[in-house]
């Protein structure tokens, strides 16, 4: 079964443990993804995420530039294996090359700092898709409410702080460009901003179902139902806290059964068509059930037990993510 993942912080998990003095591959590693294992299993495309810390970096566009330069590299020397995607024909030419596709995105609108020729630029570099926030409030808009007690991260809705009118001005270029907006980690009333001011679809790259694991990360029921009708999709998490509601001390365990819970719930609410996969490999802790690429089919099986048909399976796990790219990326 093809593969399409919308999510994933291998370029930036690479970066950090070369600072740390160590040699790590694409090709091949101990992280979550790399591309033997991306073959392995079947892989369509793989969403690349720069993901920058604002408060670790204090010049975060030139950070945000070295993870592009890295992701380049990469790119460079396994170019036998797979090809950069900047517009929907290369997704085709490269599967036709028998190559898979990498899609260069950001996460953390923060890294333009405020400036939209920042943006124009990452665009030009091959960026076709941006969160607008991740965990703090940048330039552009707020992220729903965090704080830690005791170790443990909390969460709550910010229905208050949405899109500030620079946020809106980058939502305008963004479309007029033809880079995917990703509302993934922003403010419950950033999204409705987002809802508001854009016009084509958008993604929730890596969120799942609030109705299903309360955290505020997820998507309400109805955003879940406005983002289908609006022709968008939101890629499954894997990570634990997003997928049910564990407590501290209770053992953080990401479990393929829980994934299958939040496609039948969004299935439900926004039908078939507005799911993918936003898996967060290598931007996620704790055990996992699916540990790489290539455990893939233990998430199909188990989506087939629960009665869903070949075409469903095939919808979730990358149609409808390719058809939001061919509508978006011309």
């Amino acid at each position: 079964m093809k593969v399409i993942d919308m999510h994933c912080d291998t370029i930036s998990e690479l970066y950090y443990r070369r600072e740390q003095g160590k040699a790590y591959s694409l090709l091949k590693n101990d992280c979550h993804i790399d591309l033997e294992r991306m073959k392995k299993g079947d892989y369509y495309l793989q969403n690349f995420a720069l993901f920058t810390e604002l408060t670790k970096h204090e010049r975060p566009f030139e950070y945000c530039i070295k993870l592009v330069d890295l992701f380049y590299t990469e790119m460079t020397k396994h170019e036998d294996l797979i090809g950069v995607v900047t517009r929907y024909k290369d997704i085709e030419r490269n599967k036709n090359e028998g190559k898979m596709s990498a899609l260069l995105t950001i996460e953390e609108g923060g890294v333009c700092q405020g400036e939209i020729a920042f943006l124009r630029s990452f665009y030009r570099l091959g960026v076709r898709m941006m969160t607008l926030t991740w965990n703090h409030k940048n330039e552009l808009a707020s992220p729903n409410r965090i704080w830690q007690e005791n170790g443990q991260a909390f969460f709550e809705p910010d229905t208050e702080h949405g899109l500030t009118d620079k946020g809106i001005e980058f939502l305008n270029e963004m479309e007029a460009l033809g880079m995917i907006v990703d509302v993934s980690h922003l403010s419950d009333a950033g999204i409705e901003d987002v809802f508001k001011y854009t016009h084509k679809p958008f993604v929730a790259s890596h969120s799942n179902a609030r109705a299903v694991a309360s955290n505020p990360r997820n998507l309400t029921d109805d955003m879940i139902k406005r983002l289908s009708e609006r022709g968008g999709v939101t890629g499954i998490n894997y990570c634990a806290a997003f997928l049910y509601n564990w407590k501290k001390g209770e053992g953080e365990i990401s479990r393929v059964e829980h994934m299958v819970a939040h496609i039948k719930h969004m299935k439900q609410i926004g039908g078939i068509q507005c799911i993918g996969l936003g898996s967060d490999f290598d931007g996620i802790g704790g055990e996992l059930e699916m540990k790489s690429p290539e455990d893939l089919p233990v998430l199909e099986a188990a989506m087939k037990k629960e009665g869903f048909t070949d075409s469903e399976i095939e919808a979730v796990f990358y149609k409808n993510v390719l058809r939001v790219y061919e509508e978006i990326l011309n």
